[in-house]
């Protein structure tokens, strides 16, 4: 899957986000050092998700059973 990173000076280099991952962002010295350093946070937080989805799936009460 693609996202879309919006890139940003500052004082001591770049910054990269990624606005439809809240709080996914990096900076770096140089463009390329900010993006790659976010694409690494990327999967992190990716990773992050799938495990609390996880841990939410396993934590589910089972269905009840209805007898007739």
């Amino acid at each position: 899957m693609k996202y879309n990173v919006t890139l940003e000076r500052t004082p001591n280099g770049y910054r990269a986000s990624i606005p439809a991952l809240p709080g996914c962002w990096a900076e770096g010295v140089t463009e390329a050092h900010a993006m790659n350093k976010v694409e690494a946070a990327m999967g992190d937080y990716l990773a992050a998700l799938d495990a609390q989805r996880d841990d939410e799936l396993e934590n589910e009460p089972p269905e009840p059973m209805i007898t007739p």
